[in-house]
């Protein structure tokens, strides 16, 4: 989809993925190293009272179902930036629903422009456990 065909608050509903224990005990043993992730004992005295996913592996589940939308298709030219923010611990078991909203649209020159898309992320009680803010340069059509 190219950057003129784009409009402001256009949603794009992704869909639900479950996080499975192995798979977070994995990640956090590569990537997010601490007790909190992969230590049942010393989560259990915490104030969430089990190990919770690690926040980059919560939205990455998210953002690997929203690619597979594909909504840029070969227009999209590269990633500009991303700003995650984590609002309530994701629990193996839970299952997290999103949607990515299109927020913003910079015109950046004759080539290109900058499509902002906010991502939400909801556990199955309707909470909001997360929300991204990725900006990504994308095609326009040659005139």
């Amino acid at each position: 989809m190219y950057f003129e065909d784009i409009k402001l608050d256009y949603e794009i509903p992704i869909k639900p993925v479950e996080i499975k224990k192995d798979q977070l005990l994995d990640f956090a043993r590569l990537y997010d190293n601490i007790p909190l992730h992969i230590d049942e004992e010393y989560a259990s005295k915490t104030p969430f009272k089990k190990i919770i996913a690690p926040g980059v592996m919560s939205f990455m589940c998210v953002w690997a179902e929203y690619l597979k939308v594909d909504i840029f298709g070969e227009e999209l030219l590269a990633g500009k930036s991303t700003k995650i923010e984590w609002f309530k611990p994701v629990f193996a078991g839970d299952v997290l629903s999103a949607k990515a909203v299109v927020s913003k649209l910079t015109d950046r020159n004759a080539k290109n422009g900058i499509v902002e898309l906010t991502i939400y992320a909801y556990n199955q009680n309707g909470d909001l456990v997360l929300s991204d803010v990725a900006e990504a340069f994308v095609k326009k059509k040659i005139r």
